[in-house]
């Protein structure tokens, strides 16, 4: 049984926003400072991190609004932004905007959509979704 319009619509959206995301840091040509910032947190090689994010967050949404791999996928969509989370927004507070600057909120929120995609999307006896 297919996902109601609505969760599609969540899955296809999500996914843009990811996808958005990783092309602004290729355009802006922030993947070496970004690799730079990694390094400085302790991450060897962090232009490969960096990279490596960045390739996740433009393949991978192709795949989720295509209906392949999804739970996987939203997985793997899930540990980066919470690894984010943890060093980067969670320091700033909760709100993004407003009462507080570059929080955690959406964050959260991306979070939550993708384990409800992930879920959905979970392959279960007799069903062909992934």
């Amino acid at each position: 049984m297919p996902a109601p319009p609505a969760l599609a619509a969540i899955r296809i959206g999500v996914a843009l926003l990811i996808f958005v995301h990783g092309a602004a840091r290729v355009a802006a040509g922030g993947v070496a400072p970004f690799g730079g910032w990694l390094e400085a947190q302790g991450f060897p090689v962090g232009i490969a991190w960096a990279w490596g994010v960045t390739g996740y967050e433009l393949v991978a949404p192709a795949f989720i609004i295509l209906r392949r791999f999804v739970s996987v996928l939203c997985l793997g969509h899930v540990g980066i932004l919470a690894l984010g989370m943890v060093m980067v927004h969670l320091p700033n507070g909760w709100f993004v905007v407003g009462l507080g600057r570059n929080g955690m909120e959406y964050s959260v929120l991306l979070i939550l959509c993708l384990l409800a995609l992930a879920f959905v999307h979970w392959p279960r006896p007799h069903d062909e979704r992934a």
